[in-house]
């Protein structure tokens, strides 16, 4: 008798109720005869054992080591234990037949034309078998495996497949199925699931670090045929994939329920439930899911579980606790119709203010719950100020919010506005700026601000210089200064500036009777940039130049004058609303110019006093460039125009034996007289305006240490409306020859 019988849809139900009651003698109608162990006899064989069949019974047990057998049959509570062996049954055979039987299977090899495995019960005494896979390939043409009522199956680094065209690599009715690290795989579907027997529990599928697929079908079938039964299950795990060949990864039929969950997994196919079936699925832990969802009753995304559609949908409930539904990709624009929405969520969406394009969520019925929308950023500008519908709800209390507050488009960020209880609006009549924007309009304006921090530097230079004996030298400064740039100015900016300085100089003889001291310079600042939401930007300033100091010993009037040559290396990275981000670089050259004149006024004791004018100018070449999301920028040459009035006052202290130690403070007013540096970002231009006085307070000392040796300290603080220096501090070495 053949009592395995090829499934087909029409046939299922009698073919299921065969293989699970039908005793599977291995003594068949072909004439098949079998080696009967029984009576609780323990029979052991190896690689000389001759190749055989074994019907295994009456609580007994055979172990094959490394041997070569046809088909093997155990039944009422008896074992198989296959190490290292192969088993390749006769015709449709099983190759291993559990019936109320255990079978521990390692690095072993089992074929069939019909079914590698099957797990069976009987129905006077069901007590289903069960069976441990270890690192074995299991074939079949017709199913790899064979599960159903109480039975359970544990696939371990094992592969599962069947061959035939119409063949299902794990085929259920009823039982549960474990599979880690495992590859289960039909020539129609990977998993066939049927309607068992209800006095057992439902049949589930755990899928951990596991493969399905269905070469030419769906991955994972489920089809009662009209039969009740519970819902099946099944978990995909940790990396886990489904494949169909036909695109579907799941398919419930036949008034089947199914209720798949997917943990930290990436699934991609379609969910279809035929009319009259049931379908729910869960996705949470990271999992996402790209694909169409037909007649699906639930969807639930749980902890970053992502859904990501590829046409317009439909589901009768929405449930979000910390997932999201991204509406396609960029350029495509969906609508999705739920009958209800409850949780909290996140919405990935794409709207087209020029085209009036947008994706779309319809609440046809209830709606509640707080949910964001993620609409796509963008570095064009609207070319209109309509509204774009984009949220609508039958009733209900839900909420809605944009991601980040706003949404970035070209020039400027805008809000949702609802109108009413139930419509939300992405409104381009209410705006500010974007961050892409404040990064462009801070990068042109940083080249003043890294300007200042280095001017100040080579400021307290020459007071250096004056304080010498004309003698030739080499010098090195370190300094960092902090400035804080209010939205006043047009944009708003922290800017951190870090460099080092260094030169030489000496002093021209043969000009003006010794006092004039000539001097080269070169150095190099980075300046890190901080603005809203997270945009950062760089400023990279090398430079060279030349300076100069005059100083009449007798009446005190001095002169002081710098030339100085920049590099400026700009790079920018904005942060945009829907968490992505855009770069940008470019490169300028700047050149500028200090004038200062004064009078070092010596006092009783020691104390000087030192007021003075300096007047410094700054030219920036001006740029176009873009940024990777498609922003452009266009900055006009920026220039810089200070005035400044102000003093020193200090004491040269002798500490004797040649060192003289010169604490001093400083005041003074400076003031900007430029006032027009536009910028143009798309076709809106701006002003990057710093004009304005501010008050420059600071301190320090000198102290020369001998006559070779001089070291330097100093500390500047600053404060306008527009501008603000917190701190701003330089030490620095100079050393004689």
């Amino acid at each position: 008798m053949n009592v395995i019988v090829p499934f087909s849809l029409s046939r299922i139900s009698r073919v299921v109720k065969i293989v699970m009651v039908v005793p599977l003698l291995l003594v068949s109608e072909q004439g098949m005869a079998a080696r009967i162990i029984s009576g609780g006899e323990q029979v052991v064989i190896g690689g000389s054992t001759a190749p055989d069949s074994y019907l295994v019974t009456g609580e007994s047990g055979l172990t094959a080591n490394g041997a070569s057998t046809k088909e093997i049959r155990a039944e009422t509570s008896s074992s198989v234990t296959l190490n290292d062996s192969v088993v390749t049954a006769t015709g449709t055979l099983a190759a291993v037949g559990l019936v109320d039987s255990h079978a521990d299977i390692v690095g072993s090899t089992l074929t069939s034309a019909g079914t590698g495995l099957s797990l069976s019960y009987n129905t006077i005494n069901p007590l289903g078998s069960t069976a441990t896979v270890v690192g074995s390939v299991i074939s079949g043409g017709l199913t790899g495996a064979l599960v159903g009522g109480p039975s359970v199956l544990t696939l371990d680094t094992t592969q599962l497949t069947a061959t035939d065209a119409n063949g299902a690599g794990l085929q259920m009715a009823g039982g549960q199925v474990t599979a880690s690290q495992s590859n289960i795989r039909g020539g129609l579907n990977g998993v066939l699931v049927f309607s068992g027997d209800t006095a057992f529990p439902a049949a589930s599928l755990v899928l951990d670090k596991s493969n399905v697929v269905g070469e030419t079908g769906a991955a994972v079938v489920v089809d009662f045929l009209g039969v009740p039964a519970d819902a099946f299950t099944i978990d995909v795990r940790n990396g886990s994939t489904l494949v169909g060949g036909n695109g579907v990864i799941l398919d419930v039929r036949g008034g089947a329920t199914a209720n798949l969950l997917a943990d930290n997994s990436d699934l991609v196919g379609d969910v279809i439930a035929k009319a009259g079936s049931t379908a729910n699925v869960t996705l949470q832990n990271f999992a996402t899911l790209t694909g169409r969802l037909e007649n699906v009753d639930t969807l639930t995304l749980n902890s970053q579980g992502k859904w990501v559609m590829v046409e317009d949908g439909q589901l009768t409930n929405l449930v979000m606790g910390g997932g999201s539904v991204q509406f396609g990709q960029p350029g495509d624009f969906y609508t999705l119709s739920v009958e209800n929405l409850s949780g909290n969520g996140n919405f990935i969406m794409h709207t087209n203010f020029a085209s009036g394009q947008t994706d779309f969520l319809n609440v046809t019925g209830t709606a509640t719950g707080s949910h964001t929308l993620d609409v796509a950023s963008s570095g064009a500008d609207p070319l209109s100020d309509k509204q774009i519908h984009v949220v609508h709800s039958a009733s209900g209390d839900a909420s809605f919010s944009l991601l980040n507050g706003r949404v970035d488009l070209g020039t400027y960020s805008y809000d949702l506005l609802q109108v009413g209880a139930n419509d939300w609006y992405l409104d381009a009549a209410s705006k500010i700026i974007s961050p892409g924007t404040d990064s462009i309009l801070s990068l042109f304006d940083a080249s003043r601000t890294v300007w200042y921090g280095e001017l100040s530097t080579l400021r307290g230079r020459m007071g250096e210089v004056r304080m010498n004996s004309g003698q030739t030298g080499g010098w090195m400064r370190a300094y960092g200064n902090r400035y804080d740039v209010s939205a006043n100015s047009g944009m708003a900016y922290k800017q951190d500036q870090q460099g080092l300085s260094f030169g030489v100089d000496t002093p021209l003889p043969s000009v003006g009777d010794g006092q004039w001291v000539f001097g080269l310079l070169g150095g190099y600042s980075h300046s890190n940039l901080d603005m809203k939401y997270g945009t950062t930007g760089e400023v990279d300033s090398f430079y060279i130049g030349s300076y100069a100091t005059w100083l009449d010993a007798e009446s005190g009037y001095y002169f002081d004058g710098v030339l100085k040559l920049n590099r400026f290396q700009n790079e920018s990275n904005v942060s945009l609303s829907d968490g992505t981000r855009a770069k940008g670089s470019y490169n300028t050259n700047g050149l500028g110019t200090t004038l200062e004149f004064g009078r070092h006024i010596k006092l009783d004791d020691g104390y000087f006093v030192e007021p003075y004018v300096q007047a410094a100018a700054l030219a920036v070449q001006g740029k176009s460039y873009s940024l990777d999301n498609g922003m452009s920028a266009d900055g006009n040459q920026s220039r810089s125009l200070l005035g400044t009035v102000g003093s020193t006052v200090g004491r040269d202290i002798d500490l004797g034996g040649g060192q003289i130690l010169q604490p001093y403070l400083k005041a003074a007013l400076v003031h900007e007289f430029a006032k027009d540096n536009e910028v143009r970002v798309n076709s809106t231009t701006f002003n990057n305006d710093l004009s304005g006085s501010r008050l420059a307070l600071g301190g320090g000392a000198a102290m020369k240490v001998n006559d070779k040796v001089q070291m330097h300290a100093d500390l500047d603080y600053s404060h306008s409306s527009k501008i603000k220096q917190p701190w701003g501090v330089n030490i620095g070495v100079e050393y004689k020859w």
